[in-house]
């Protein structure tokens, strides 16, 4: 059985990545192409069933493998089987990476990529950057701006920079894993199910390295950090390491920093011992990084440049549009969004405050803040405003190690890899509505069932076995 879920996988890589040739996000794709348009063209049909039935397959494969994988070595080695694919591929799922090569490019030239967008320079790839993003500045941090400007150098040019992006996301995706072995032992969940959840899933090789996409990277230095901490005795190097990582995490993407708090209970020392040598650890980096770029921290009000994305794929948007269409019928100003939006990171912030004070209080405190640092990347992605089909790769990693309840979050992320195509383009644009309506719908019924399932008996605790003749999550 497991033998045929592998090759029914590498099966899936391989349609996957025909797609990506037939209709991938090309240099000189059409930027206004949509689904009815990719089915008109010559290959159309072709891409779309690919595409499908690919992702369908990796999908059953690593759901029903789920829990059955007999060993860190056996995940390890078909995830990477499935990945490789991917490494030999034109860009597809996003055009990320061509903005990402602009900025390098703008870096080099002496041009702050935090006032300007790439249109300033102009980029010498312009034209294969998507429109919204060309006048934007970016909303990533310093330690990623030099290394894309780094890539540029050494690629010498966007199918050089693509290779070497694509490097860089692997080596961050392998150090996720490598990592989280030692996180799923001490949470009590079986290492080799943990590695397979979050490196085997239909978003990893399709979405998040064929892309690719930079989060990989903070992944990559924050589930180290996690692994120090964990592995290691609480010496003060040890602690300034770890939280140095994560400076380093923050400095490629913001979101990282709330896991630093998560990171201070898992330190076995005194409470104020740790938050000192891993918060000196995380400025000194993220404070090192910003000293040799050269660059202020005008990523930080740029990380809302995304606003403008109208999608119901956030959860908070999709209220909004909701609330949005039904006000209109009475008021043709209504506009619901922003307020929902702005609600929503109130109740963020409130919830970030309760899962540290729950980890806080928790008997096994190391255990309870690495699920709850998981947590807190759940709450994150289900409450910024604006939401991409990889982002659910950020909470999904330390929930596989943590938790053995993973079921409804798998579930998302199959239902996250059909909503984008292999060009790019998200289906969620095109369907508003009912989109949003729907989301909502979607929501409530499973709120409703959390809640039954919580009246009708005891929530096992993370990691804890389950009872005999079901099976886990």
């Amino acid at each position: 059985m497991l033998t045929y879920l592998r090759l029914l996988g590498l099966a899936g890589s391989l349609m996957l990545v025909t797609a990506g040739w037939l209709g991938g996000a090309h240099p000189h794709a059409d930027l206004s192409s949509n689904p009815v348009s990719i089915a008109r063209g010559p290959y159309g049909p072709a891409i779309l069933s690919l595409w499908l039935v690919g992702t369908g397959f990796q999908a059953w494969a690593w759901w029903s493998a789920r829990d059955r994988t007999p060993s860190v070595r056996w995940a390890t080695v078909t995830a990477l089987l499935w990945m490789l694919p991917f490494l030999f591929v034109p860009a597809m799922g996003s055009r990320d990476v061509y903005s990402y090569t602009c900025q390098g490019e703008m870096y080099l030239h002496g041009i702050d990529p935090y006032r300007f967008g790439v249109s300033a320079l102009p980029c010498t790839w312009l034209e294969t950057v998507s429109p919204i993003w060309r006048d934007t500045p970016t909303p990533y941090g310093p330690l990623f701006i030099l290394i894309a400007a780094a890539v540029v150098k050494v690629g010498g040019g966007l199918t050089g920079s693509l290779i070497i992006f694509r490097l860089v996301t692997l080596a961050g995706i392998l150090a996720a894993g490598l990592a989280l072995p030692a996180l799923a032992r001490r949470c009590g969940v079986d290492p080799g199910r943990a590695v397979w959840l979050a490196l085997a899933g239909p978003l990893v090789g399709a979405h998040m390295l064929a892309a690719p996409h930079n989060d990989a990277i903070m992944l990559g230095l924050a589930v180290v950090a996690l692994h120090l901490l964990v592995r290691l005795s609480p010496r003060p190097a040890v602690l300034l390491g770890a939280g140095a990582l994560l400076g380093l995490a923050v400095s490629v993407k913001a979101t990282a920093g709330v896991l630093i708090p998560f990171a201070v209970l898992l330190a076995a020392r005194p409470f104020l011992s740790s938050a000192l040598l891993i918060g000196t650890g995380s400025l000194a980096s993220f404070g090192a990084v910003t000293v040799a770029s050269g660059l202020g921290l005008g990523w930080i009000p740029a990380m809302r440049v995304g606003d403008g994305l109208i999608q119901f794929t956030s959860l908070p948007t999709a209220i909004g549009m909701t609330l949005t269409y039904t006000g209109r019928l009475f008021s043709p100003g209504f506009d619901a969004v922003p307020f929902m939006r702005d609600l929503a990171l109130v109740v963020l912030a409130g919830t970030l405050v309760l899962l540290w004070f729950r980890a806080l209080r928790a008997a096994d405190r190391g255990r309870a803040a690495l699920h709850g640092a998981a947590l807190s990347l759940v709450a994150f992605v289900a409450l910024v405003p604006v939401f991409h089909a990889w982002y659910i790769l950020w909470p999904l990693t330390l929930l596989a190690a943590t938790t053995v309840r993973t079921r409804l979050l798998m579930v998302l992320t199959i239902a996250a890899a059909f909503l984008v195509l292999p060009d790019g383009g998200g289906l969620s644009r095109f369907v508003k509505f009912p989109g949003a309506p729907l989301a909502v719908v979607a929501l409530i019924t499973v709120v409703t069932i959390r809640i039954r399932q919580r009246r009708s008996g005891p929530v096992a605790v993370p990691g804890s076995p389950q009872p005999s003749g079901g099976s886990p999550g």
